[in-house]
């Protein structure tokens, strides 16, 4: 006896829906407060000045100005070392 229903059904098509991360607002262009500057899973890019991080780790700005990304060491507690992203908003004065 087949232990397997036959035809009408396949176990393919499951995928799921991308989630659209990355950068949205690049390094030198222009953005206004609550405007989403990187959507991502995990602090992979670090807040700066003028930026805030979101519950899901969106980071968005908090001021309206032009956008700076930066790459800098930082020292993790172990004493190794790492590059890190840092994004800020630089205002006009």
């Amino acid at each position: 006896m087949a232990h397997t229903k036959s035809g009408g059904s396949t176990q393919l098509g499951r995928d799921s829906e991308s989630k659209r991360l990355g950068v949205k607002i690049n390094h030198g262009q222009m953005a206004k407060a609550g405007e989403i500057i990187v959507k991502q899973r995990g602090a992979a890019v670090l807040t700066g000045a003028n930026v805030r991080r979101a519950g899901d780790d969106t980071i968005y700005a908090a001021k309206d100005g032009i956008v700076n990304f930066k790459q800098t060491k930082k020292v993790k507690f172990d004493g190794s070392r790492r590059y890190a992203k840092i994004v800020s908003v630089v205002t006009a004065k």
